[in-house]
């Protein structure tokens, strides 16, 4: 079953999973959001599997350069800045067979891809 992970290279948190994968030979395919921006159905898709509450990185660069706090955004609003700006999605977020992980917890990832 193939390991999609999805980030941006100079992001710590992709560069410690990919580090974790590449360790334990976990075979994957990177995508860039800097070069293969992802859609808005992908990030609809992914608001079906985890709250938006996870997805949205709330504490980044991007978002307080934005000002986007102030916009009380709903959920198609949230969804809609995050297709525009990929660089608003946590980071990494990993599709597994039927699961979806986003962030980077290494005794998480250690229980899913180690057993």
């Amino acid at each position: 079953m193939m390991v999609h992970i999805y980030g941006i290279k100079s992001c710590g948190s992709v560069q410690k999973a990919l580090r974790f994968l590449d360790t334990h030979a976990v075979a994957y395919a990177f995508h860039d959001f800097k070069t293969s921006p992802v859609s808005r159905e992908k990030i609809e898709s992914w608001a079906r599997q985890t709250p938006l509450s996870v997805l949205l990185n709330t504490k980044g660069t991007t978002y307080r350069n934005l000002a986007l706090k102030s916009y009380d955004l709903d959920e198609n609003g949230k969804i809609e800045w995050m297709s525009n700006h990929n660089l608003l999605i946590k980071r990494p977020v990993i599709e597994y067979g039927d699961q979806l992980i986003v962030g980077y917890d290494e005794s998480h990832y250690e229980g899913i891809f180690l057993t």
